[in-house]
């Protein structure tokens, strides 16, 4: 964990004291420590705090004009009240009145001058552990919303609430095989599940419409892309940044027909990769609209789209994922009782409930009538 938090903090340093400066600077990076920004003249701290956005501060509390205890109050008015910001004190002023101060002012810890270099080091990583944690539980609250929102909106049109599950199951199984690493995994396979939260601004005459859609309906219905990719946008935490791409591009096509008109690698690949796993779970579900497809039909609907509504090296490898794996794997990962057999569903492709086309015009194959 502390490397991971090594390689991405921001450390700010506020002194005058170019020696100290260098001093702190060069025992943080030989830990580990890459990214700095000092400053010596403590008029422009707090708009080089602004401007750096940090996940530390190491202030000098007897820099001059205005001094540390200044400076430590005007850096407390730009700090969020729900936001953990640590701000470390630096001083040779070993007093209890001193310390107390500077604690009334928001500062989370002490460095006595002159500096022990273990204890600089074992300082900064103590409260960076700590911030790091309180984001990732920041992140965490935020993203079980937004999956229950996600999950409201799923249970309007698929009666099991599971689909999302699903989705995010799959495509961390899709994710896996193109030997990403656990990192980005587990942040597709928790991202996922929000690629459709947009749905919960679509009326219910549309999303549960058992017939075609209307043109204007069509319209309407692709707006929860772009609306989902608002609802998730403007976040700091790295994992609904991912869902946001998601979102807003799990609905373009690689040949350049989609949504928003993006095309083979210039739509992101965690979305590329959710396209599959989204309608294969939807190909094989029932839906308001449509029923069931058997697992083979689905599966050379997902072939034939390679190059044209998917990226086809991910098409390959969504294949060869079965292949290696069999269809147990995908079954734990879709929970669907019928994957084991691969029998012709007894209705014909042409006797399914049909909708506006999600992929294309009407008359293309039939996986471009389906609206998910």
């Amino acid at each position: 964990m502390l490397k991971g938090i090594q390689a991405d903090s921001r450390i700010f340093i506020v002194d005058d004291d170019e020696a100290h400066c260098l001093l702190i600077e060069e025992t943080l990076r030989h830990v580990g420590y890459t990214h700095f920004n000092v400053i010596a003249d403590s008029r422009e701290a707090v708009t080089a705090f602004q401007e750096f956005g940090p996940d530390v501060v190491l202030l000098d509390l007897g820099i001059p004009g205005p001094d540390g205890l200044e400076i430590l109050r005007q850096l407390g008015l730009c700090i969020p009240p729900d936001t953990y910001l640590p701000i470390v004190v630096m001083t040779a002023d070993q007093s209890q009145s001193a310390r107390q101060l500077a604690l009334s002012l928001g500062a989370s810890d002490f460095i006595t001058k002159p500096f022990d270099r273990t204890e600089v080091v074992l300082r900064v990583g103590a409260v960076l552990r700590t911030r790091f944690l309180h984001r990732e539980i920041e992140a965490h609250a935020q993203v079980e919303i937004l999956h229950r929102l996600a999950l409201a909106a799923e249970y309007r049109d698929d009666s099991t609430g599971r689909h999302t599950h699903r989705v995010g199951e799959l495509a961390a199984l899709l994710s896996l095989s193109l030997n990403l690493s656990e990192q980005e995994v587990e942040r597709i396979r928790v991202a996922a599940p929000l690629h459709d939260i947009g749905k919960i601004a679509m009326p219910d005459r549309i999303l549960l419409k058992p017939g075609r859609l209307t043109t204007e309906e069509y319209e309407l219905i692709k707006t929860h892309a772009a609306i989902g990719g608002l609802m998730l946008s403007g976040s700091r935490f790295p994992i609904l940044h991912l869902a946001e791409k998601i979102a807003m591009y799990h609905h373009e096509r690689w040949d350049g027909t989609g949504y928003r008109g993006l095309e083979s690698e210039a739509i992101p690949i965690e979305a590329r990769i959710v396209s599959i796993a989204d309608t294969f779970d939807v190909l094989v579900h029932v839906r308001p609209y449509k029923q069931a497809w058997p697992v083979c039909d689905a599966l050379s609907e997902i072939r034939l789209q390679g190059g044209r509504q998917f990226d086809p090296h991910l098409v390959k490898a969504f294949i060869e994922l079965l292949r290696s794996e069999g269809l147990k794997l995908l079954s734990e990962a879709v929970e669907h009782p019928r994957l084991p057999g691969l029998g012709k569903h007894s209705a014909q492709r042409d006797e399914l409930p049909l909708r506006a086309p999600k992929f294309g015009r009407a008359g293309e194959p039939l996986i471009r009538q389906i609206t998910p």
